[in-house]
C-alpha cells in the first residue's frame, strides 16, 4: 500500500492511501470479512470506518471507504433517469450498497443479499484497486485470470499502447 502525493489518482486526495495487492480471506460464521490489518488503519484514518458495500456488473463486489464511495454515488445519480442502461446501472451500483462499519476487530459485515449477488460463500478473494477493493468468490476470480491470461496483448485499452510498465 503505497502514498499518493498528486490529487486524483484513482479518486484520492493527496495524501491517501492506495489499496494494492491480493489477500485471500475466510469469512467467519456470521458472513464478516477481516479487512487485514495493512488497511485497516488507512480505512479508519480515510471513512473512521465507515465503508460501502456494493455490487459491481462482473458480479464481484466492490467495498470503498464511505469518502471514497460518495463522489462516485453522486456522478452516478446524475444520470439522467430517462436513460435505460443509466437506470440499470443505478439500481445495480446505488441500489444494492449496504453502509457498513468496520467493528473493532477490524471485521465488517457483508449483508446475505450481497453474499448471494457475488456467490461469495467462505472465502473472498480481496484486491487493492487504488481507492477500494474488488471481492470476488475465488472460483469465479479464477474465471476472470483466465479470460485476462487469453486476451494477452488485446487487453490492453486503445490509447494505452505505448504505455510502458
Amino acid at each position: 500500500m503505497g502514498i499518493y502525493g498528486k490529487f486524483d489518482l484513482f479518486g484520492l486526495k493527496k495524501g491517501e492511501k492506495v489499496f494494492q495487492g491480493p489477500s485471500l480471506i475466510s469469512l467467519d460464521a456470521k458472513g464478516r470479512l477481516a479487512v487485514p490489518t495493512r488497511y485497516r488503519d488507512a480505512l479508519r484514518v480515510q471513512s473512521d470506518g465507515h465503508l460501502v458495500i456494493t455490487a459491481h456488473p462482473h458480479r464481484c463486489l466492490l467495498l470503498y471507504p464511505r469518502s471514497a464511495w460518495e463522489p462516485i454515488r453522486d456522478a452516478i445519480m446524475k444520470r439522467s433517469g430517462f436513460d435505460r442502461n443509466s437506470t440499470l446501472l443505478q439500481g445495480l451500483l446505488v441500489g444494492h450498497a449496504d453502509d457498513v462499519e468496520m467493528d473493532g476487530a477490524g471485521r465488517v459485515l457483508i449483508a446475505p443479499a450481497l453474499r448471494r449477488f457475488a456467490e461469495i460463500d467462505r472465502e473472498v478473494m480481496m484486491f487493492g484497486q487504488g481507492s477500494h477493493f474488488k471481492l470476488w468468490n475465488p472460483p469465479a476470480w479464477e474465471e476472470q485470470f483466465k479470460e485476462i491470461e487469453r486476451l494477452g496483448a488485446d487487453l490492453i485499452p486503445a490509447g494505452m499502447e505505448d504505455f510502458s510498465l
